[in-house]
C-alpha cells in the first residue's frame, strides 16, 4: 500500500460547477470535470500509485527542516500552501474562477501560482493526468515550451506555465523544475475542455494576478449577504464558503460533498459516492441559507425541488427519489472501481449510488419543509406538484423503509421516518389555509393526526424514557435530535428531554455523537464508522434550545477543534479524532451552521434575561412561518 496523506490536511477550491482537493503537500489529488459528478482526471487519493494527480511543491531536496501549513485568503476560496525552511519561504496559492452562471461549460481552469517571499526556493511541478477514474490511457501533446495538452477520452486538459517554467515531457506526463528568488512569481494554468476544444490564451502574471484577485473579489462580495454577526463569524463565513462551493451553479443544486469513496472505517466497506444532491440533506439547508440571508440560493434550489416533482420519471417509482444527479437526471447506477485500491486500501471504491432506489419517506417532509418555509409557495405550478406528492403520502406514509442512513439492512418502521412525513402534511396543511390553496385538508390533517399518534404510542419506550429508533427497538437514533426543531415537540419537554439524557449515555462520547449503534441494530454492512459530525452539531443545537448553554457551549468549542487546519470537516471523526468519509461533507457544514445560530441566540437571550433579573422563557423556533409574514421572493417552490 502506498502512502496517502490524511483526509483532514486538505483545501478545496472550486469554480461552482466542479471542484479539487489540494493536499497539504502541495498535490492536487481529486479533481473531476466537467462537473462534480464526471469520471476523475486526478484520484491518487484513492490509489496514490495509479490515480493521478498534479504537484507543485517545494522541492524534496529543500524540504529538510521544511514546516508546510495551508491557509484560505480571508474570506475566499483561495488556498494558499505555504513552505517554509532554512533557505526560503515560498508558497503556492490555488484557486479557480467562479462561474456564476446558469449556463454549464466543458471550460474549467485551475490556476497554481508559485512564488517566494523570503530566500530562495526550488519548485518541482509533476503533472500526470489519469482520465476516467485512472481506466483511459491519454496522450500527450507538446507545444513550446510553455504549454501541452493531455488528450483523454472527451477531455483535453491544457497545462500552460508562465516564463521561466519550461514544461518538460515525462513519457506521456509533463514535469517541471524551477528556483524563485525572493519577490518572483511563476504560474501553472490547468485548463480542462471538451476533446478537440479551443487552446485558451498563453497565462501571463498579470493576467493570473487580475484573475486572483477578481476571484477575491467574488467570494468576498458574497459574504456581504451573510446577516451572520454571532460569536463564531469566521467559522460561520467558512462554512457558507464551503455550501456556496459544493452548489451546482447551472441549477442551484448542492451535491453532498467533493469526494466519492474515503471510508468512515479505514479498510472498511463503507465508501460511498456522495456527489449527488441528496433531497434531504438539501431541503434543510434551505432553513440556513434564508437565515443568513442567502436567498438567492435558497429559491434556486426551491426551483430545482419543484422541478424535480413536476418531472417524475424517477428510478424508485416514486414522486421523488433520495437523490439525483446535479441536473436533475435520477439515474445514479452504482458500479465498482475494482482497479482502485482504495483510500489506504479502503475498498471497494464505488461510482454511482445503489441508495437512489431506497424507500425514504421521511424526504417528503424535508422537501415540503423546503417549499413553504420562506413563507411564500412560489409559482402556481409549485403548489400543485406539492399537492399531488401529499395526495400519494397520504396512502403511503404508513409503511416501513430503508430510513435516513440508507442502512442495507432491511426496512423497519423507523420513527424519523414517521417524524418527517408528520411535518409533511403539516406543513401542507400549514400551506394550504394560509394562501388559501386547494387542497384535501381534511383528509391531510387526519393522516398528520395518525402519524402523530403513532409516533407517540409506538416510537416512544416506557423502559428507555426516549424516543427510539424504529418501532419495536430500544435502540436509539441520532436522527431525532432534529425533533424539535421541526416543531414536533417543545425542546424543553419532558419526554424529550429523558430522550435527550438517554442519547447522553448511549451515543455522545465526549461531545462527539454517534448515528446509532450498528452492533444493535445492524445495518447489513461489516465493521464500524466513526461518530458523525452531523450529530455532534444537531447534538449542540439540541441542548442549546434545551436551555443546557454551559454544555451546548462547551461541546461545540470542542467540535471545532476537530475541523481541519482550513476549518474543513469531513463526514465522521475517528477514535483518535481523525476525520473519516467524504469531504468536505456539506451537511456537516450546514449543521455548524445551525448549531452557531442557536447557540449565540439562546445565550443572548439568557443574558438579556439574566440581566433583567427574570428567569429565562422557554423560547424556540418553530420552523412555519407565522402568520402573515411573506418570504423574501416568490421565484422559489
Amino acid at each position: 500500500m502506498n502512502q496517502y496523506p490524511p483526509i483532514a490536511e486538505h483545501g478545496m477550491v472550486g469554480d461552482l460547477q466542479t471542484a479539487a482537493l489540494v493536499s497539504s503537500g502541495g498535490t492536487v489529488d481529486w479533481w473531476c470535470t466537467p462537473r462534480f459528478d464526471s469520471p476523475s482526471v486526478f484520484a491518487s487519493l484513492l490509489d496514490s500509485e495509479c490515480g493521478g494527480h498534479c504537484r507543485l511543491a517545494a522541492d524534496e531536496a529543500d524540504r529538510n527542516g521544511m514546516t508546510v501549513r495551508q491557509l484560505y485568503l480571508s474570506d475566499t476560496a483561495v488556498l494558499v500552501t505555504r513552505f517554509m525552511g532554512p533557505g526560503g519561504v515560498g508558497e503556492v496559492a490555488d484557486f479557480m474562477e467562479p462561474i456564476d452562471s446558469p449556463t454549464p461549460t466543458d471550460r474549467h481552469r485551475l490556476v497554481r501560482i508559485a512564488r517566494v517571499v523570503r530566500g530562495s526556493l526550488s519548485f518541482t511541478l509533476d503533472c500526470r493526468p489519469r482520465f476516467d477514474y485512472a481506466r483511459a490511457p491519454h496522450t500527450l501533446s507538446l507545444g513550446d515550451d510553455h504549454s501541452a495538452v493531455l488528450h483523454g477520452p472527451g477531455t483535453d486538459l491544457h497545462v500552460q506555465s508562465t516564463a521561466g517554467v519550461p514544461l518538460r515531457p515525462d513519457g506521456d506526463d509533463l514535469t517541471a523544475h524551477f528556483t524563485l528568488d525572493v519577490g518572483q512569481a511563476a504560474a501553472i494554468v490547468l485548463t480542462s475542455t471538451a476533446s478537440g476544444g479551443p487552446a485558451p490564451a498563453p497565462p501571463t502574471l498579470d493576467g493570473i494576478a487580475e484573475a486572483l484577485e477578481s476571484c477575491r473579489t467574488f467570494w468576498q462580495s458574497w459574504l456581504r449577504s451573510c446577516t451572520y454577526r454571532g460569536r463564531w463569524q469566521d467559522m460561520v463565513n467558512r462554512s457558507a464558503i464551503t455550501l456556496k462551493l459544493l452548489t451546482y451553479a447551472p441549477t442551484g443544486a448542492p451535491v453532498a460533498a467533493a469526494t466519492m469513496g474515503l471510508p468512515e472505517q479505514v479498510g472498511g466497506e463503507r465508501n460511498w459516492d456522495y456527489r449527488y444532491t441528496w433531497i434531504r440533506d438539501a431541503s434543510l439547508s434551505v432553513r440556513a441559507l434564508i437565515d443568513l440571508g442567502f436567498d438567492t440560493e435558497a429559491h434556486a434550489f426551491r426551483r430545482w425541488l419543484r422541478h424535480r416533482i413536476e418531472a417524475g420519471g424517477n428510478a424508485s417509482g416514486d414522486p421523488l427519489q433520495i437523490m439525483y444527479r446535479v441536473d436533475g437526471d435520477p439515474h445514479l447506477a452504482e458500479e465498482t472501481l475494482d482497479h482502485l485500491e482504495g483510500y489506504m486500501g479502503s475498498r471497494p471504491v464505488r461510482a454511482g449510488n445503489g441508495a437512489a432506489g431506497q424507500l425514504q419517506l421521511d424526504i417528503y417532509g424535508e422537501a415540503s419543509d423546503a417549499l413553504v418555509v420562506a413563507g411564500d409557495m412560489g409559482a402556481i405550478r409549485g403548489w400543485n406538484s406539492l399537492r399531488d406528492v401529499l395526495d400519494w403520502l397520504t396512502d403511503h406514509w404508513d409503511q416501513p423503509d430503508e430510513g435516513i442512513w440508507e442502512t442495507r439492512g432491511g426496512r423497519q418502521d423507523f420513527t424519523y421516518s414517521r417524524l418527517m412525513t408528520w411535518v409533511a402534511f403539516q406543513r401542507g396543511v400549514h400551506a394550504a389555509t394560509h394562501f388559501s390553496r386547494p387542497a384535501d385538508v381534511a383528509r391531510w390533517t387526519e393522516a398528520r393526526d395518525a402519524v402523530f399518534r403513532q409516533i407517540i404510542e409506538k416510537g416512544w419506550h416506557d423502559k428507555r424514557q426516549a424516543f427510539v429508533q424504529h418501532f419495536g427497538t430500544d435502540v436509539l437514533d441520532a436522527s431525532l435530535l432534529l425533533m424539535p426543531r421541526v416543531g414536533f415537540l417543545s425542546p424543553r419537554d419532558p419526554d424529550w428531554l429523558s430522550t435527550l439524557d438517554a442519547m447522553d449515555e448511549d451515543l455522545v462520547s465526549d461531545s462527539l455523537v454517534y448515528r446509532y449503534d450498528p452492533a444493535a441494530s445492524p445495518d447489513g454492512l461489516r465493521g464500524s464508522e466513526g461518530t458523525f459530525n452531523l450529530c455532534s452539531f444537531l447534538y449542540v443545537e439540541a441542548l442549546a434550545r434545551a436551555g443546557r448553554l454551559t454544555q451546548a457551549r462547551y461541546a461545540f468549542d470542542k467540535m471545532l477543534t476537530y475541523a481541519n487546519p482550513v476549518g474543513l470537516f469531513a463526514e465522521e471523526i475517528g477514535p483518535s479524532g481523525e476525520q473519516l468519509g467524504n469531504f468536505p461533507q456539506a451537511f456537516t457544514h450546514l449543521a455548524l451552521i445551525t448549531a452557531a445560530t442557536a447557540l449565540d441566540e439562546q445565550l443572548a437571550e439568557a443574558e438579556a434575561d439574566h440581566g433583567a433579573g427574570r428567569p429565562a422563557p422557554l423560547r424556540y423556533r418553530y420552523t412555519v412561518p407565522p402568520e402573515g409574514r411573506t418570504g423574501a421572493g416568490g421565484t422559489g417552490g
